[in-house]
């Protein structure tokens, strides 16, 4: 009986030793491709302009569930006061059509509902989890609007903050794909590249200011793996 023990225990101990014989990584570096909608003035519908976007992707994961993120992204946006639904004064007479070229950058923060890996690398970790975001940063876009014939340009730039929600899979020991949804509130109403167009001036960070839209999907690359000698802080 108790040769029965013991070697319940090695095989235990053996068990645990290859469950985590796979180290944690700091660092993911990846790209995106994804789908960014208007959501301003000049449109009436959460995915009625959707237009291709590009991003580039760098996280540094803190533990399992958390994890500081940089994208840089650029795409276009597209859209028209025809489908805005609403009648605006100063488009009544002659309507007006935008495209937009948009610069995203941003810092955020994720949080992982479950521990996020292979469970090889740590205790408990799922390779499937769903997460939330929100951060801070900058959008710049260069609009062209087009009315009765006549073209005009307005480039501008302006804080935001995205928040969304998303799904991220572990693929491998060490490549990640995520998908998820991002609603970017922007600090400007110059992304179809007319302000105000009831004509009336307001106030306020966010109010009557530009939005848009992300879905999108991620791969990325572990990479900087974390020394397991030199902190103790699996738990």
């Amino acid at each position: 009986m108790k040769q029965i023990v013991v070697l319940l225990g090695l095989w235990l101990m053996v068990l645990t030793a290859v469950a985590q014989d796979q180290p944690e990584y700091r660092l993911e570096l990846g790209a995106g491709v994804g789908l960014v909608n208007y959501e301003g003035d000049f449109n009436n519908s959460l995915f009625g302009n959707l237009r291709p976007m590009g991003t580039l992707v760098a996280k540094y994961k803190t533990n399992p569930r958390m994890a500081w993120t940089l994208n840089v992204g650029y795409g276009q946006l597209k859209g028209s006061s025809k489908k805005a639904g609403t009648w605006y004064p100063n488009t009544a007479t002659y309507p007006i059509d935008f495209k937009s070229s948009l610069v995203d950058v941003v810092v955020r923060f994720e949080y992982n509902f479950w521990p996020y890996g292979t469970g090889r690398e740590y205790h408990g970790a799922k390779r499937l989890t769903p997460f939330i975001a929100i951060g801070a940063g900058v959008s710049a876009s260069n609009a062209e609007t087009t009315s009765n014939g006549e073209k005009n340009k307005k480039s501008a730039a302006a804080l935001q903050m995205p928040i969304g929600i998303g799904v991220k899979y572990k693929m491998g020991d060490r490549w990640n794909l995520a998908a998820e949804w991002m609603m970017h509130f922007t600090g400007n109403d110059h992304l179809d590249g007319v302000a105000d167009p009831y004509g009336i001036q307001s106030s306020g960070i966010f109010k009557n200011t530009d939005c848009y839209s992300v879905l999108g999907v991620t791969v990325t690359y572990d990479l900087w793996a974390k020394c397991k000698t030199c902190h103790n802080d699996r738990d």
